[in-house]
């Protein structure tokens, strides 16, 4: 009879590592790669299926609440590193999606989300990145972009807001904007929310069929569908033009609600994990302070 405790057993009971998301979801470098080559519906790296992405989620979420405290607590004592989510996706793809069920675990008090909107008469009189700048995380804080400074090569492009010539330049704009972030002690995490073009005919359709959604649809919603192959090329391209070492992109397939919550709750623990911050050490007597305390009672 075989031993129950072998060393051979004790290998096969042992659970695989996790795979890492920040690689097996980042946009490949090199060549430009098509968006229909990615399926919308896939889990790569996945739990396996709903239920045990949702248990998944559950277990994440105190670790990212404890690592976003002590990521707040150490820019107390000084530590200036941060993180910022961007979220860029076609509509109905989920970013309110995201911030409802991913985001919601944060403190708020060390958060900062900003909905970039179409620009303001005041913030077109200024470089596209002005604004983009103004709404930056401060030191300890978690910042979330609701569409973001991708907007200005992604609807400038399709409409064709900007020339051909100052559009180019964007991207390297960009490049170099992001990498100051990092050398600043920003972590940014770019994450594209890849989902079909089938999907969001339903998604669009639900809101439809519920009064209480229909705030949330516009008529411009079925224009930009009939310009979904221009789009997706604005995206391809700059994805593959500023997915950088200092600022990747991910894409995270998002026809799968359950999965596109999962995988960018996985990506942020990831970088949080990564980042390791730690609470400050007192600067202060502790034993005089509860002495002095105790002395009160």
């Amino acid at each position: 009879m075989a031993k129950k405790d072998t060393k051979k057993g004790a290998e096969k009971k042992r659970k695989k590592p996790p795979p890492d998301l920040r690689e097996l979801l980042r946009v490949p470098p090199g060549a430009r790669s098509e968006l229909s080559s990615f399926d919308p519906r896939a889990t790569p790296g996945g739990p396996g299926g709903k239920a045990a992405g949702l248990a998944d989620m559950a277990r994440m979420a105190e670790r990212l609440a404890g690592l976003q405290e002590r990521l707040y607590a150490a820019a107390a004592a000084g530590d200036r590193r941060r993180v910022l989510l961007v979220l860029q996706g076609m509509d109905t793809s989920g970013k309110g999606g995201t911030l409802k069920h991913v985001v919601s675990v944060f403190n708020p008090a060390g958060c900062r989300i900003t909905a970039f909107k179409a620009p303001t008469k005041q913030e077109r009189s200024h470089p596209f990145l002005w604004r983009i700048r103004r709404a930056l995380p401060q030191a300890g804080e978690i910042g979330i972009f609701d569409r973001s400074h991708y907007e200005d090569v992604l609807v400038a492009r399709v409409r064709e807001l900007v020339p051909h010539r100052d559009l180019g330049r964007r991207y390297g704009q960009i490049n170099r904007f992001e990498k100051e972030l990092a050398d600043e002690g920003v972590t940014v995490v770019k994450v594209f929310l890849h989902i079909s073009y089938e999907e969001q005919r339903d998604r669009l359709l639900k809101r439809l069929d519920n009064p209480d959604k229909h705030w949330k649809f516009a008529a411009s919603d079925i224009d930009d569908r009939a310009l979904w192959p221009a789009y997706q090329d604005a995206y391809e391209v700059a994805l593959h033009r500023c997915s950088t070492d200092a600022a990747p992109w991910y894409l995270v397939p998002s026809d799968r609600k359950w999965y596109r919550n999962w995988a960018i709750s996985a990506l942020l623990l990831e970088h949080l994990e990564a980042l390791n911050p730690k609470y400050p050490k007192a600067r202060f007597d502790v034993e005089q302070a509860r002495k002095q305390l105790l002395k009160e009672a």
